[in-house]
């Protein structure tokens, strides 16, 4: 299963990329094995609208169109139901079972995601109650990423 990360907003050069590019590079390289690859990292500028639910809608518009067709829409989403690591992992395993090709992770701006974009998603998770800065979610959501392929695969670095 090719897996995208579609975000609004780009990280800028620091140490939030540079961690974020980590998990990525460790993922990209340990979950071909698992059936699982990464395929893109979308960052898409933020909508210059004057109001939230325009610029999220116009973000999602966005996010959309740079997605492949078929994608499954997984969105981080405050709204979302909380997983643990092993039922994360648990559940790319199983989406990559049923045959799934694409999986589109979705980030959205600082205004959150368009509402009909949540209602498009086959899955919405949150990463806990706190609200998250877009920086530190594609770290977590990339860390996230290479602990379920080493769950799915045996490998230690999960410890319970």
């Amino acid at each position: 299963m090719r897996i995208g990360i579609y975000a609004v907003g780009r990280l800028k050069s620091g140490p939030e990329k540079e961690l974020a590019s980590r998990y990525l590079d460790r993922f990209a390289k340990a979950g071909p094995p698992s059936g699982l690859e990464l395929s893109r990292m979308v960052e898409l500028p933020e909508s210059r609208a004057g109001n939230a639910q325009t610029r999220k809608r116009e973000e999602a518009a966005e996010l959309l169109k740079s997605m492949p067709d078929g994608a499954m829409l997984l969105v981080l989403d405050e709204r979302g139901k909380a997983l643990d690591s092993e039922e994360f992992a648990a559940l790319l395993g199983e989406h990559r079972d049923r045959g799934q090709r694409d999986l589109a992770i979705v980030i959205g701006g600082a205004d959150g995601v368009d509402p009909d974009l949540r209602e498009r998603a086959k899955v919405v998770l949150n990463l806990g109650r706190l609200t998250w800065p877009h920086q530190l979610v594609r770290i977590l959501i990339a860390e996230q990423l290479y602990r379920a392929v080493t769950i799915l695969s045996g490998h230690p670095y999960h410890r319970v």
